[in-house]
């Protein structure tokens, strides 16, 4: 995650100079073994490009990444915040969350963490009314979207780092601070994840250790979620989040009736993938109340087909 100093040299640099360590040190007010640090992390990560200047000094710039254009996008926009004074790496990723009112208990669940470390991490936009709370909930600002934004890239780069350095064809397509889907695209990065720590199999790849096997096309896709059990209702909502289409939608049908998937469960979970709209239709179809539709992109098969699908795999 990008820390406080990380923020700090991004500001020096979004308006596209080139600096010194020594330079950015003077700046940014942090020591110059701190700043080197910082520098070859980011370096790393791809967010600033290094060359050499007179007297074989390092200079650095930013690169074109998307937490580059982020963040120039904030600084623009609001550029009367003093934004690395604000920006620990505990409030980007509370900020993540707050594209709608949540309650502090939920940001702290899904973060793993205190209330109480939601709410210093919050501190710091509260202090400056960045925040429109509505009860015992919070969101950031309307104005404030381009934070936002800079949180949501952050995030999806620190995950794209991470997946990449195993993976090199890995995409990421979902995530929050602390969990990732992802596909590959290339044999070999799928061996490197079946053996890497605190990577899982999901999607339709996963459902074999249910006793539904199916055939694959292309690779699998896999989950990133160190500290959490991979349960049956995410790897439903995994594959739905991966490709709404007919065959998805009928095995994921076939999941839930087959592990018994508790209702409320599954729905809390789609809430966090977007995809609660698609769940409510399959227990609706489930209930026998539709039948097959099209509806909000969702497809599901007709109650014959899924009869025929039911008898096919054994799930009564």
């Amino acid at each position: 995650m990008l820390s406080k100093t990380g923020v700090a040299v991004l500001n020096v640099l979004s308006s596209g100079r080139e600096a010194t360590v020594q330079e950015l040190a003077a700046d940014t007010g942090n020591s110059r073994k701190q700043v080197y640090r910082v520098v070859d992390e980011m370096i790393e990560a791809g967010l600033v490009r290094e060359t050499r200047g007179r007297h074989n000094l390092r200079v650095v710039r930013v690169t074109d990444d998307p937490v580059v254009e982020a963040y120039r996008r904030l600084a623009s926009k609001l550029g009367h915040v003093e934004w690395p004074e604000l920006l620990s790496p505990a409030t980007v990723r509370v900020c993540w969350f707050l594209d709608e009112p949540r309650r502090v208990t939920a940001i702290a669940d899904r973060l793993g963490i205190t209330r109480q470390a939601v709410h210093k991490a919050l501190s710091p936009l509260k202090n400056r009314a960045m925040l429109a709370p509505s009860g015992p909930e919070y969101a950031l600002a309307d104005d404030l979207r381009p934070l936002l934004e800079f949180a949501r890239a952050v995030v999806a780069h620190e995950h794209r780092v991470r997946v990449r350095a195993l993976a090199p064809s890995a995409t990421v397509e979902w995530y929050d601070p602390k969990r990732a889907l992802v596909r590959v695209h290339d044999p070999e990065d799928t061996d490197t994840l079946q053996s890497a720590e605190d990577w899982e199999l999901t999607g339709l790849a996963r459902f074999q250790a249910y006793g539904l096997r199916f055939f694959l096309a292309g690779e699998p896709a896999f989950w990133y979620a160190p500290d959490d059990p991979l349960t049956p209702a995410d790897v439903v909502c995994h594959t739905l989040v991966l490709d709404a289409d007919s065959r998805r939608s009928s095995y994921a049908l076939l999941l839930i009736e087959k592990e018994g998937i508790d209702r409320e469960a599954l729905t809390e979970t789609a809430t966090w993938y977007g995809v609660e709209r698609t769940i409510s239709q399959m227990y609706a179809f489930l209930d026998e109340n539709v039948e097959a539709s099209d509806e909000g992109g969702v497809r599901l098969p007709s109650p014959g087909e899924y009869a025929a699908l039911k008898d096919q795999y054994g799930v009564a």
